[in-house]
């Protein structure tokens, strides 16, 4: 980009600041400001993925002009007022670079080659890349939806060297995860693994090739990241432990080479996670304690809450029921502070539904079986109908709870619940879940509702 840019021996205008955007942003810290953009885009159909870098760079007059995505969003933010209400240039005193030459002004605004060349792309490229990114066939919903980046991948296209990465395949990057996420929340992992490694693969191909920008390198690596971590938790939920844990090393390594402290505290919950999954318990409890450490500056309560929910699985996994009433305890506390701008946009799952859900494993994991059972079905009946995944999940769980407290009848029931479910969701770790209850259940064949479950849950496809 910086080589199509006009050339001149004068020196470039320095970026004037945006002292009006400033104003609008108040007291608001440039986090909680950027929190605020991100919901109004949600407000209206949007997918912007402002932070404060980005808020901090319009302020300092880099950005003289948002993109198309952003403009509507702050419009919609301030209703009444123009681009140049909130500080910005004109837009058509920044389209046409080679019309005018270094040192023209137009408009009354800088020259344009002192504008972020990234900020301006054209909105319908920007949609054609979006589109390869997230679009890629295949017989499910799912897997239509997960395209490998918009990067070609015939034979001949992958011997050509890859273009340095701009701010439209950092955006497509981050819709990616998005993407990703909520199509674990609704159908489950083991229809997305495989699907999903494709963009893991080409996200990284665009760290090799570089970035036009430090701002955009940022973005592609915190980008990376999560992708490596989302990628990593379908493995997980899909019972693929060790490709999960090379995924989350991968997310954790990625975080130490940038800095980046939200990364590294998602990497280390995930890990603590899998640990806990993985009969590893205190690893566990080390995973969880490192995520705490580093997420503490970050000032999420409900980040910090979830973290003391895996040091706590772990404990329980130890068969501390000390350690682990302490580390519910804190969890409790650290919830019922309330959401906050610093909670991390990866922590959309992370409710009521899902504090009650953690904490039915951990008294499950200590043989705690009435007070687990309460738990779940809690955990279910609060749960948002969206996340169709953690609705089986917290079910299951709650039918195993009832089969080992002495509940055949009443868990025989839930996990028919589950199995209709199973029609929408794929997870091996549901079914894994539900072997188990059906096991447990066994010696009740006979009792009303634990025959149906029985005969239903043998004639499941078993998976490999």
């Amino acid at each position: 980009m910086a080589s199509s840019m006009v050339t001149s021996s004068t020196s470039p205008v320095p970026p004037r600041p945006n002292l009006a955007f400033r104003r609008l942003r108040g007291q608001r810290s440039p986090a909680e400001f950027a929190a605020a953009v991100r919901r109004a885009a949600r407000e209206i159909g949007e997918r912007v993925s402002c932070d404060a870098r980005y808020v901090g760079r319009v302020e300092a007059g880099e950005i003289r002009c948002p993109n198309y995505a952003y403009e509507r969003v702050f419009l919609h933010m301030f209703p009444g007022r123009t681009l140049t209400d909130l500080g910005f240039a004109p837009r058509a005193s920044v389209r046409g670079r080679r019309a005018h030459t270094a040192g023209e002004t137009a408009g009354g605004c800088e020259p344009y080659d002192t504008q972020d060349p990234e900020e301006t792309y054209d909105r319908e490229e920007s949609d054609v890349l979006r589109r390869a990114f997230m679009t890629g066939g295949g017989a499910t919903v799912a897997a239509a939806t997960l395209g490998p980046l918009g990067l070609a991948t015939d034979a001949t296209a992958a011997h050509r060297p890859l273009r340095r990465a701009g701010t439209s395949e950092a955006g497509a990057l981050e819709e990616a995860v998005r993407r990703i996420r909520l199509l674990d929340d609704r159908h489950g992992a083991d229809g997305l693994y495989r699907r999903a490694a494709a963009p893991l693969r080409a996200a990284y191909a665009l760290l090799d090739a570089g970035a036009t920008r430090q701002t955009t390198a940022d973005r592609l690596h915190s980008g990376a990241g999560e992708l490596a971590i989302s990628v990593g938790w379908l493995a997980h939920d899909s019972g693929r432990f060790d490709d999960a844990r090379s995924h989350y090393a991968e997310a954790l390594a990625t975080a130490r080479v940038t800095g980046d402290d939200a990364l590294e505290a998602h990497a280390f919950c995930n890990t603590a996670f899998l640990a806990r999954d993985a009969g590893r318990p205190r690893e566990a409890v080390r995973a969880a304690q490192a995520a705490q450490r580093v997420a503490r500056p970050l000032g999420s309560a409900r980040l910090m809450s979830l973290l003391a929910l895996r040091e706590a699985g772990g404990w329980a996994g130890l068969a501390d029921r000390t350690g682990c009433e302490q580390a519910l305890a804190r969890a409790q506390a650290l919830f019922e502070r309330g959401a906050s701008d610093a909670d991390p946009e990866w922590m959309s799952f992370y409710g009521e539904a899902e504090l009650e859900g953690l904490e039915a494993q951990c008294w499950s994991a200590l043989g705690d079986w009435p007070r687990a059972a309460r738990h779940a079905r809690r955990a279910a009946d609060l749960q948002d109908p969206h996340f169709t995944r953690n609705i089986a999940l917290y079910t299951a769980e709650l039918a195993d709870d009832l089969a080992r407290g002495g509940r055949p009848d009443e868990a025989g029931a839930k996990g028919l619940r589950v199995l209709e479910l199973l029609g929408e969701v794929q997870s091996s770790r549901v079914q894994t879940m539900l072997a188990g209850t059906a096991r447990v259940l066994l010696p009740h064949r006979r009792a009303s509702g634990v025959s149906a479950f029985l005969e239903r849950h043998a004639s499941l496809p078993r998976t490999a």
